[in-house]
């Protein structure tokens, strides 16, 4: 079972995360883009440390008179300083860069639907960044079970798809740079020291990448409307669960398994979203986009393979 968590962990923030664009278009009904990124981090990052405080406080008055025992999972850990850097550049590379590079290409391109197939190529580059910056083995298995479950995922998007118009040119340089900084950022998760828990690496990544959308932010249009319910908990799904449970299961899995074979989870995100609109909105589900999650399954599956065996 222990062998089997960090795909449990990872299943589970592709499902959080595929449900997310829905939440962030509640709440843009009534915030500005950068307001509602200020509002969510902030509320995830003070979670997040009251959870990690919390049970730091807890593990610590539990060892008194005793011998050390190791620190709850869930506890803040005080990062050295030798090691802030890759706090610091994670969290520059994503949520902070990711995020104003993914919007930009949504503006720059004429289709949602191409800069959505872009901007969800990661998993097809992060072999490139694992064996560059990491050293990892990548194998047939790997590489043939990515390109399967890739394309499966180009089929969820682009069948159906009304508009294939390019747009802005610089919109494809501006995807590129947000699938490199998300592939960035998970070569810092690899990078960082394993005696780092999760929280403790997304809660430091998330401070630093708030307090940059924080100093755009006070230049920015801050107008918004009046507050409905349903932007709230839109709000407050994206705090708790996108931004903290979803980030800290990935950053498990990444520290677990490597970045090759982590990434080719991302291509869950559009088959979750495609089951949910369906289930939930009644919303057409062609068999082209069928044939694409199955893809993705199988694709999934072989580029697990050797791992498995290995088991």
């Amino acid at each position: 079972m222990k062998k089997a968590l960090p795909y449990i962990a990872v299943i589970t923030a592709m499902l959080i995360w595929s449900v997310s664009g829905i939440a962030v278009k509640e709440a843009l009904t009534v915030l500005p883009p950068l307001t509602l990124i200020v509002m969510r981090f902030s509320i995830a990052v003070v979670l997040m440390l009251c959870i990690g405080l919390t049970a730091r406080a807890v593990s610590r008055s539990r060892s008194l008179g005793q011998p050390a025992k190791k620190e709850s999972g869930l506890a803040l850990q005080r990062v050295e300083r030798k090691d802030l850097p890759l706090f610091i550049l994670g969290g520059f590379f994503q949520p902070f860069l990711y995020f104003l590079l993914e919007t930009f290409t949504y503006d720059s391109l004429s289709s949602p639907t191409i800069a959505e197939a872009l901007l969800s190529t990661a998993p097809v580059f992060a072999p490139a960044f694992g064996i560059l910056f990491l050293r990892e083995k990548v194998t047939f298995n790997n590489i043939a079970g990515i390109l399967l479950s890739t394309a499966g995922m180009l089929m969820l998007i682009l069948v159906g798809a009304d508009s294939f118009a390019m747009g802005n040119a610089w919109g494809l340089l501006t995807a590129f740079l947000a699938v490199s900084s998300a592939l960035l950022y998970t070569v810092m998760l690899k990078r960082i020291p394993a005696r780092y828990n999760a929280l403790t690496v997304v809660c430091h990544m998330q401070a630093f990448s708030l307090l940059l959308f924080a100093v755009i932010w006070l230049f920015t249009d801050k107008t918004m409307q009046t507050l409905t319910l349903n932007a709230v908990l839109s709000v407050l799904y994206l705090a708790v669960f996108s931004s903290v449970a979803a980030f800290i299961l990935f950053c498990y899995t990444v520290r677990r398994i490597g970045v090759t074979r982590a990434n080719v989870f991302n291509n869950l995100r559009p088959a979750f979203t495609a089951i949910a609109m369906f289930l939930i909105f009644d919303e057409h589900l062609p068999w082209g986009k069928l044939a694409g999650i199955v893809l993705i399954i199988i694709g999934l599956y072989i580029c697990q393979y050797g791992s498995f065996a290995r088991r």
